[in-house]
């Protein structure tokens, strides 16, 4: 399942940061911004082949702070860039030794105070949106895969933050909106016209926000204050289920920001046995964290050198694949597993093409080995060097004690109330 780290609203603390890339739903393709020197260029990563490779995308100027990029399944990167209160979208693609570029439109924003961002990529990867979000009410853009250029599809009243997609038709997105001094999921039906109802209201008086969704499971990754008002916490709860929302003791790390990015795909109807990765920032740095909501036991794992922070997608095998880029690899996968997990990863259940090698290298979240001769050729065409990124590695951290077997919460979630028609 493709992740992308939520940008957080400012003054609510609800998330680590962007993410440093973005990754199509099937995996296929990524996208960032990569630095030449002081310089921003976009660069597309391809994901499904034997080894992951990196395309240099740049324009004829280098990109200003506040552009973003995201991937499309047939490998075109969308990018955005801001432009005096209104917002240009475009298509990249490499057309030999340069990039090409179809313009889409552009959005203007209405005042000062209205944000634009691009939401997480659209589940069926032919598509892009963005919420302009301002302070009594958001709107919903197709910016790209529609007709006629950047389209207007929903208003949202109140002041919105956060998008999710629920389902795989890219139909179904939640919102965190903030109406009355409170913050609520609701969820927005894009094929009927921007259609709103409630998602998730945990108490009349707390805080309920959706994070991170997986359509086959069900699983729900949310973040609220109703267990301990004007504190936030991580929960679980299962989409078009009545039962409770619960928070687990061992997501609960104090002087630490835990925020999840990617949730194990394929596990029908069994949300407990997904694989949920998650981002940790303490004060000596980022790194994974992995918890299975049926062991209830959070793994803390080194994050591999170079991470492109918050960012990461699950195989349905269980390999949680990780993008990196360090000055020796500037375009590789790091693979790890749950601990316990590594005898499932044989050869025949590596479906994407994985190695019995590269299972080993799961296991213990190693780089595999990369030929730099056909990026460096790339490469050249850009200004500069890439600059590294190092996260640092982390001594083993000692888990939380265990939660009780069924924490009581405060209230049931009713999260039945998708429309699923």
């Amino acid at each position: 399942m493709t992740v992308c780290a939520i940008e957080p609203t400012a003054g609510h603390g609800t998330g680590a940061g962007r993410a440093g890339c973005a990754i199509t739903a099937d995996g296929g393709y990524a996208a960032r911004l990569a630095l030449a020197g002081d310089s921003l260029f976009p660069e597309r990563w391809t994901l499904d082949g034997p080894e992951p490779y990196a395309v240099p995308l740049p324009g004829n100027q280098p990109e200003e702070p506040g552009t973003e990029v995201q991937p499309l399944s047939d490998g075109r990167v969308l990018i955005r860039r801001p432009l005096d209160g209104r917002h240009s979208f475009s298509l990249l693609y490499p057309t030999g030794p340069g990039t090409g570029e179809l313009p889409l439109g552009t959005v203007e924003c209405p005042d000062e105070e209205t944000r634009l961002r691009l939401l997480p990529p659209a589940p069926d990867g032919r598509r892009a949106y963005a919420l302009a979000a301002g302070r009594r009410s958001a709107a919903v853009w197709l910016v790209a895969g529609g007709a006629n250029g950047p389209e207007r599809v929903a208003e949202v009243p109140g002041r919105c933050s956060g998008g999710v997609w629920l389902d795989r038709a890219g139909r179904m997105l939640a919102l965190d909106r903030e109406t009355g001094g409170r913050t609520k999921s609701v969820v927005v039906d894009l094929e009927c016209g921007g259609e709103v109802s409630p998602l998730l209201q945990i108490t009349p008086d707390s805080d309920d926000r959706v994070l991170l969704a997986d359509p086959d499971s069900g699983l729900l990754l949310i973040r609220s204050d109703a267990p301990s008002p004007g504190r936030e916490r991580l929960g679980w709860g299962v989409l078009g289920s009545t039962l409770p929302v619960r928070f687990p003791e061992c997501l609960r790390l104090p002087d630490r920001t835990v925020t999840p990015f990617a949730i194990q795909p394929g596990q029908m109807l069994t949300p407990e046995a997904c694989a949920v990765a998650l981002r940790v920032d303490g004060a000596s740095g980022s790194w994974v964290g992995l918890w299975r909501p049926a062991e209830r036991q959070l793994h803390h794992l080194a994050a591999p050198s170079g991470w492109l922070t918050g960012t990461g997608r699950w195989t349905a095998d269980g390999v949680l694949r990780l993008p990196c880029s360090t000055r020796a690899v500037p375009c590789g996968i790091a693979a790890l597993t749950m601990p316990g997990d590594e005898h499932r990863l044989t050869e025949r259940e590596l479906r994407d093409g994985s190695t019995q090698r590269e299972a080993r290298q799961a296991a213990h979240g190693e780089l595999p080995p990369f030929d730099e001769s056909a990026y460096a050729e790339q490469l050249s065409q850009v200004d500069g060097h890439m600059t590294d990124h190092h996260s640092q590695l982390l001594p083993e951290y000692a888990p939380e004690t265990p939660s009780a077997p069924r924490p009581v919460p405060l209230q049931q979630a009713p999260l039945g109330r998708l429309v699923t028609n």
